[in-house]
């Protein structure tokens, strides 16, 4: 009984962070393998295992989840501290006096005036096409969820953000991360020390895909600024890794019109000198985008060397911790498919096509490829001398998006198929018509914000 009683005692003793790494070593997991399976940090779940930080609860029911714990780990999980410092107020309305928790500064400093800019420029879009509805939505979700974020939470939202990028219309998921983007901003004003550099490092990858977006609706100046933003966080965190990856991302997304290709190209450069001497996936990843520079300066023999180093790496050394699930398998099929396309190879163009489009039909469509890659066809058919047929065809593919999900990746891609044209032909009735159906289904300028 005295032994029992004793082993009832030591159970309630037990800390979550010391039955996380129990269950671990009884199942063989490595932290490595366990962070890719939630997917989380790394550094983070490091701490969650030696009792320096406190997982949420679904970070918890997550990890109890995949060890099989049957609850008994998320049972372990400590309440959240309270936050250092909050304001608590009441507000006047129409409706009565409202009370409300920790309020963001909106204008505390240029990353949260320009998230308070876009949030409502954006919410003004939806004010003018519909009722004053969504700005009361918009702005009572930001008052009632400002409270802090759990860091897993932030990690958990960097990856969710990501999702909204490939798989939602671009000003809908804008919005969103705009709202998380302000109350981000608010916890860094009052972080500990040691959640700082974390917390710099979610604010780069948020930034990264706010600059993805603003491309996507057609806003340049914006993104461009995002970009800085994105940078400015990653090189303040001295994690090399995500600094080279919000470069990669950047000189990637300035092929679709939103630098001149030799910005583009020297952006390359000053990535490789920072990546250094020794072969890796960064590197890699930044010859796919030399390739595709390239196929648009019609350079196709180097367009090809560049290609063949992206496609012969394969994926990354590592998942980036901070957004493990950003690189997708389809990556270098669809480079291939532009150069090959380009090049008028079209047998090897439509093999990569296929493998797209393949991939695509697994993850359900999730993915930012597929109509590039129809279009990617209409310019092989243009290249081997099918102008007016590759023109029909490109047309039906740009008219058949819906028009909540037109892109500028997609107006780009239709402005390369133009540029396959000859100029002998580029008086053709059904070229004249392409250029009709390009400015039609470009991104309304308006959805984009006004920063």
């Amino acid at each position: 009984m005295a032994e029992q009683m004793r082993a009832k005692r030591d159970e309630s003793m037990t800390t979550f962070g010391e039955k996380l790494r129990e269950l671990m070593n009884e199942q063989q997991i490595s932290q490595r393998k366990m962070s890719g399976l939630v997917p989380c940090d790394d550094g983070y779940l490091s701490r969650i295992a030696r009792d320096l930080r406190t997982p949420s609860q679904e970070m918890a029911e997550r990890l109890d989840e995949i060890l099989g714990a049957d609850g008994a780990l998320a049972a372990l999980k400590p309440e959240p501290s309270r936050p250092r410092r909050s304001f608590q107020g009441r507000r006047a309305t129409a409706m009565g006096t409202v009370t409300f928790g920790s309020i963001p500064d909106l204008w505390g400093d240029d990353m949260q005036r320009r998230a308070a800019l876009q949030l409502l420029t954006t919410i003004g879009v939806s004010v003018g096409m519909s009722a004053a509805a969504p700005l009361h939505r918009r702005l009572t979700d930001l008052v009632l969820t400002s409270a802090p974020h759990d860091l897993g939470d932030w990690h958990l939202a960097c990856i969710d953000h990501l999702h909204a990028l490939r798989t939602r219309p671009a000003s809908l998921a804008l919005e969103d991360l705009v709202t998380d983007l302000l109350a981000l901003s608010q916890q860094l004003d009052t972080a500990e020390a040691g959640d700082l550099t974390e917390l710099q490092r979610v604010q780069a990858a948020l930034a990264m895909l706010h600059a993805h977006m603003s491309n996507r609706l057609g806003d340049h100046g914006s993104a461009i600024r995002w970009w800085r933003t994105a940078r400015s966080a990653a090189d303040s965190t001295g994690d090399l890794d995500l600094r080279l990856m919000i470069r990669c991302e950047e000189a990637k997304v300035g092929l679709y019109g939103q630098r001149d290709l030799e910005t583009v190209l020297a952006l390359v450069r000053q990535t490789e000198h920072l990546a250094g001497d020794a072969p890796s996936f960064w590197k890699a990843d930044l010859a796919g985008t030399r390739a595709k520079a390239f196929t648009i300066l019609g350079q196709h023999d180097q367009a090809m060397k560049a290609l063949q180093v992206n496609v012969d790496y394969g994926g990354p050394d590592t998942p980036p911790s901070i957004l493990p699930n950003l690189w997708v398998e389809d990556q270098p099929r669809f480079a291939q498919s532009w150069v090959y396309a380009a090049a008028g190879n079209e047998q090897d163009a439509d093999q990569a096509r296929d493998q797209v489009l393949a991939i695509a039909r697994r993850r359900g469509g999730d993915t930012p490829y597929e109509t590039n890659v129809r279009l990617h066809e209409a310019m092989c058919t243009i290249v081997k001398g099918g102008t007016d047929r590759g023109m029909k065809q490109a047309a039906q593919i740009l008219d058949g998006i819906p028009a909540d999900r037109r892109t500028q990746m997609t107006t780009a891609m239709g402005h390369f198929v133009l540029r396959a044209v000859p100029l002998d032909q580029q008086l053709r009735p059904t070229v004249r018509e392409f250029r009709g159906v390009l400015a039609r289904t470009a991104p309304r300028p308006a959805l984009a914000s006004g920063t």
